[in-house]
């Protein structure tokens, strides 16, 4: 047999030709399979854990369910498959691994023991990776309708609540870490939400009149747009520090801005750290949008008897709108991540676990304040990619973002 029989030509079929994303989906699972741990188990939250594989994290069944699934989602990815089987394969095996770690740490420790720790562990971790970048290789060749797209972030949120509700995952350690922090871990929320949205609520109202401004006056747009670069080279740490100084005078010298809760630490600083950085997107995207609009477009609302003003607000900025909601995306998820650095200057947010768990060398306590504001960012991304392409007119849909 010569090497030119393994060799596949035209008119070996499509499902049998091999998908190179998915060759690589596949090596990946073998290894995590037999090489790496799938959850950690601690006698305490102080001791080191221990590392154990699906064999022995999981009861028999279990274990062997979870490898043949693996394994079938393996094979699924490797070939050129339909589209919709890669899809209904990698969602199966993300439902199966967070079934397989709630029944892991269930299985680990004993009833009424509060002490031990069962936490997912890199072969968690890294299948999840491995079927998500499946489920995203598949929608994106999907190529799903904006409604359709929302609707999964909503069934999506849906699947989590009720994995939540059901008490599938109450034994695992960042469970019990929320456990125990329940009532602050709602304040911090409120607070992260709070510090990203009010940020970008303040950005976009200052931010599309002063990208205006620097489409209609060319003087003034170097001078705007350098300034705002330079704010955003600053570092989000040394920004904070920065403003610790003047907002302390500030509310030394008017009680007032004191008495509403205006001083050098705190969300105050937080809160106009994040604003700043939010400007340069909204104003960049505004003046990218509305320079993207068509001269012939302008021109014939201009032979129409419009006015200046008619054709800014009439033509030029509803035909910008996407754009400049694109700016607004990048500036939504992009304060969701710097709003945990808030923590480090007493402004909350989810940093506050992120950073208790550093400090204690708790894993688990990172993860609580990590995985919703992972979740959050992705959401909105997604949610707001869906509204762009819902206002973006026809034979615009491939605008650059």
């Amino acid at each position: 047999m010569t090497a030119s029989a393994f060799v596949l030509d035209e008119e070996t079929p499509e499902w049998v030709r091999l998908d190179k994303l998915g060759v690589l989906i596949a090596a990946g699972v073998g290894l995590v399979l037999f090489f790496a741990p799938f959850v950690t188990f601690a006698a305490n939250r102080i001791v080191l854990g221990e590392g154990l594989g699906v064999a022995e994290a999981l009861p028999g069944a279990w274990a062997y369910g979870l490898v043949l699934a693996s394994v079938a989602v393996a094979l699924i990815a490797v070939v050129r498959s339909p589209v919709w089987l890669r899809l209904s394969a990698s969602l199966a095996g993300i439902a199966l691994l967070a079934v397989c770690v709630g029944a892991a740490a269930s299985g680990l420790v004993e009833e009424g023991d509060t002490v031990a720790r069962v936490s997912p562990a890199s072969g968690f971790w890294l299948l999840f990776a491995l079927f998500g970048l499946l489920a995203m290789d598949a929608l994106a060749r999907l190529k799903l309708p904006p409604i359709r797209r929302i609707l999964l972030v909503v069934l999506a949120g849906a699947a989590l609540a009720i994995c939540l509700g059901s008490g599938l995952w109450n034994d695992l350690s960042v469970m019990r870490e929320y456990q125990n922090r329940a009532a602050s871990f709602g304040r911090e929320a409120e607070r992260h939400l709070f510090l990203a949205l009010g940020s970008l609520g303040v950005a976009a109202l200052v931010g599309i009149p002063l990208g205006i401004l620097c489409h209609e006056v060319k003087a003034v747009r170097g001078p705007v747009l350098g300034v705002l670069n330079i704010l955003q080279t600053v570092p989000s740490i040394a920004l904070f520090g920065l403003l610790i100084a003047p907002l302390s005078w500030l509310s030394n010298a008017v009680p007032v801005l004191r008495d509403i809760g205006i001083s050098g630490i705190g969300a105050a600083p937080a809160f106009i750290a994040l604003f700043f950085y939010s400007l340069l997107p909204v104003v960049a995207n505004t003046v990218v949008g509305l320079a993207g609009v068509s001269p012939a477009v302008t021109e014939a609302a201009a032979g129409m008897g419009m006015t200046e003003r008619q054709r800014l607000f009439r033509i030029k900025l509803p035909l910008a709108f996407p754009v400049i909601l694109t700016g607004i995306r990048i500036v939504l998820v992009q304060n969701i991540g710097l709003a945990t650095i808030a923590a480090l200057i007493g402004g909350g947010g989810f940093g506050v676990f992120v950073f208790q768990g550093v400090g204690q060398t708790a894993m688990d306590l990172v993860l609580l304040g990590a995985l919703p504001t992972v979740a959050l960012a992705l959401a909105a991304a997604v949610l707001l990619d869906a509204i762009i392409d819902m206002v973006r007119p026809a034979g615009l849909k491939e605008t650059a973002r």
